[in-house]
């Protein structure tokens, strides 16, 4: 038996406490399957940063010198490249588990989330061909946003449209009503949402109500699309504005599947008080699994090992076949759009029929072809 320390670093409170509490829950449920058999036996260790940038360092720097080397955690890219320098001059492993807009890889991170070619890129096209070629882009001041932002840029001019405007308010920034007057003003054709948390959950509803003043209706005539947006989400903008929103993920819980089903109902079980399930804690499942199936790969929880072994270990998924890139070490995922209803829960408007390369540099779409598609040997181990 190989036992293994495991920090998990996920602000369960600050704001965008909900959905990072469902990756505290993906990856708590990943580890209670793991111990229940097999050759590993993870010890978790919690530390809530509180949604506080600086505490997610000193968070990090607390499990290290505890002798923790590999730390499952952060939901914000800041947050990640806030403890990223610790991690690698020590020498530790990130299991990185939030879809994000890409533009990095290091040996020290694993990501188990959604790359840009992922969910960020489908959705471009998607929208310019359901919706029309008149984009306005609103975002929360960081990486996340700005990178995403471009992308979206580079990707509408690509296609012959134009990003009518685009704007950044500061993360939990609630008053949205200067920008949701000026997309009712430009009336685009659709809106790209890169807010998280409690700002996103104002504009969705400040949007809504906008609109039905004014008679809009506003998911046909200015749908809101996002690249992370999940069922407890929906549950936190409420019910009168739910409906309607498109979001471009790899894991809805609405999948079919025996795998899928299996999944919500362990999770239904472990955690009845929720926070409901979502993309992001099925992100941290798959992290902590596939650690735990490296480490017995391996025979070891040493962190070069593990890492070397990572490649050829693959997890049938609630989304599917999940593997690693051993070049980028990103996921092979599944894209798909999905459009919510009122009932919290999203429809699956388009999948892609396998798992996809990720691409965390857009190498291929930025030369308009799909990045090279060679499949590693795959096999399962216990």
């Amino acid at each position: 038996m190989i036992d293994l320390p495991l920090g998990l670093l996920f602000s369960t409170d600050g704001p965008y406490g909900r959905v990072a509490h469902t990756l505290l829950n993906g990856a708590l449920l990943a580890c209670q399957q793991v111990n229940a058999g097999g050759a590993v036996r993870l010890h978790p260790m919690p530390v809530n940063p509180g949604g506080d940038l600086a505490s997610y360092a000193a968070g990090a720097a607390q499990m290290i010198d505890q002798g923790i080397r590999h730390i499952c955690g952060c939901y914000t890219s800041s947050s990640r490249k806030e403890v990223l320098p610790l991690i690698e001059r020590h020498d530790a492993q990130l299991w990185y588990p939030s879809h994000y807009e890409g533009f990095e890889t290091t040996a020290n991170v694993v990501y188990t989330g959604a790359a840009p070619n992922q969910h960020l890129t489908p959705l471009i096209d998607f929208l310019h061909g359901r919706f029309g070629r008149r984009a306005y882009s609103i975002g929360s001041n960081y990486i996340w946003a700005w990178e995403n932002s471009r992308v979206l840029r580079e990707g509408v001019a690509r296609l012959g449209g134009e990003v009518v405007a685009e704007r950044y308010v500061p993360v939990g920034e609630t008053d949205l009503a200067a920008q949701i007057d000026e997309v009712l003003a430009l009336r685009p054709d659709y809106v790209f949402n890169a807010l998280i948390g409690s700002s996103a959950y104002a504009f969705f509803r400040g949007l809504r109500q906008a609109c039905l003043r004014r008679g809009i209706d506003q998911p046909r005539v200015m749908p809101v699309a996002s690249c992370n947006l999940s069922e407890p989400e929906l549950q936190e903008i409420g019910a009168e504005a739910a409906d309607g929103q498109i979001s471009a993920s790899v894991y809805f819980a609405s999948l079919p599947g025996q795998k899928n089903r299996e999944f919500t109902a362990a999770y239904a079980a472990a955690f009845p008080d929720g926070p409901s399930i979502s993309a992001e804690a099925e992100a941290s499942f798959i992290a902590v699994h596939l650690l735990a199936r490296a480490v017995a790969r391996a025979g070891t929880a040493e962190v070069a090992a593990v890492r070397a072994a990572l490649p050829d270990c693959t997890l049938d998924a609630p989304q599917g076949r999940v593997w690693i890139d051993g070049t980028t070490m990103h996921a092979y995922l599944t894209p798909r759009i999905g459009l919510s209803r009122k009932d919290f829960g999203f429809d699956i408007l388009r999948q892609s029929p396998e798992p996809v390369r990720p691409d965390p540099y857009l190498v291929g779409w930025a030369r308009d072809i799909e990045p090279p598609q060679s499949n590693p040997v795959l096999r399962i181990v216990p």
